[in-house]
């Protein structure tokens, strides 16, 4: 100390300090008061902001409070710098968290707002957050002193060690950046690979790529694999789908009459069942005449994957219901099988059946015959 401490060197600290606490208190207040009227508006990301910002405000001022109490009391020049370096760390710490938690927020908020799934794209968001805190404490350490040339090179000879020990991690890794960068496939989508497994994609991490299926299981599966697989994706290049259903009625039946009732009921059932398509334009295709009646396919459309169940539900039941009233019928397979004795040819000898079984007297004469 330069000189001894006296009643008014306290007094100003703790005014200092007692103020920066009032501040911070008074900004988080405001901050709240803020907030809720973020949550009025469209855009998520005023409400990320402020929410970060009830954080770091309230420390930054009790933080400035300090500072502004260690310049009141008589310190030596070398203890007054290292307690500036040390509030200047911390503020940088907590900053730098802030930073992360808003710059995350932005990236989920945006992938949210494209893909309309709330854990989208977590792979980014974890990128974003790992660089913007590794950036800030190295500025934190080249604050208080501590060169970071050595340590960014002992870094770099020490990732490549890393980067061998954890070559299947890594793989998986590029491998979500690259299926997200290609926009081959993204949270939300509808997908079925050669393997088997198919629902909609959750989330697309560090490592594996998150999809639930219509059983509301979620299925996880390595982002290397997911890269490397065949796939269909259901929802790109656009959503609306057609589907097809199978249906046949008899021989009988005046096919331009089963037309036309046919694309009666699939216009109805594409206006009043939730998923169809209204604007999607009905097709009837005859195609087969089979052994007891004229196959045709009909195209209907959906608004996505999952509606194509309850669309094909509420058709069949309606086609039926219409082709019953109308007198339109839908025969059953049948066959008829003729059976004919076949008639002996003429000089032909006929040969007696074989007997299925002898008494015992025919069997004890046999015996004694065989053995004289």
């Amino acid at each position: 100390m330069t000189r001894a401490l006296v009643l008014h060197d306290w007094l100003v600290a703790g005014i200092a300090l007692v103020s920066g606490g009032v501040a911070g208190l008074l900004l988080r207040a405001l901050l709240k008061w803020l907030a809720k009227h973020a949550l009025r508006t469209r855009w998520t990301g005023d409400d990320i902001i402020v929410d970060a910002l009830r954080t770091v405000a309230p420390w930054a001022a009790l933080i400035a409070g300090g500072a502004v109490a260690v310049s009141a009391l008589p310190l030596t020049a070398r203890l007054a710098g290292i307690v500036n370096q040390s509030l200047t760390a911390v503020l940088i710490l907590i900053a730098t968290v802030t930073a992360a938690r808003v710059v995350a927020g932005l990236v989920q908020s945006l992938a949210q707002s494209r893909t309309g799934v709330a854990a989208s794209a977590s792979i980014f968001v974890n990128i974003t957050r790992i660089v913007v805190l590794t950036m800030g404490v190295l500025v934190a350490l080249e604050t208080v002193g501590v060169s970071i040339a050595p340590l960014v090179t002992a870094l770099g000879v020490g990732g490549l060690a890393v980067a061998l020990a954890l070559q299947d991690t890594l793989a998986n890794l590029f491998a979500g950046v690259h299926i997200l960068a290609s926009k081959t496939v993204q949270p939300g989508d509808y997908i079925r690979l050669s393997s088997g497994e198919e629902g909609y994609v959750v989330d697309i991490n560090w490592r594996n790529s998150v999809v639930r299926n219509l059983s509301n299981n979620l299925v996880i599966i390595p982002n290397g694999r997911l890269a490397r697989t065949n796939m269909t994706n259901y929802t790109q290049p656009e959503q609306k789908l057609s589907i097809l259903v199978q249906a046949g009625v008899g021989y009988e039946s005046d096919l331009e009459h089963v037309e036309r009732v046919t694309l009666d009921v699939v216009d109805s059932v594409m206006a009043d069942i939730t998923g169809g398509v209204p604007d999607h334009e009905a097709a009837v295709r005859f195609h087969t005449f089979a052994d007891s009646r004229i196959n045709f396919t009909v195209i209907l459309g959906v608004g996505e994957f999952s509606d194509q169940y309850r669309i094909k539900h509420e058709f069949i039941k309606r086609l039926h219901q219409r082709y019953r009233a109308e007198g339109i019928t839908i025969p059953a397979p049948a066959r008829t099988v003729s059976l004919q004795e076949a008639q002996p040819r003429a000089g032909s000898v006929s040969v007696p059946p074989l007997p299925h079984q002898r008494d015992a007297s025919s069997s004890a004469t046999l015996l004694a015959d065989s053995q004289r």
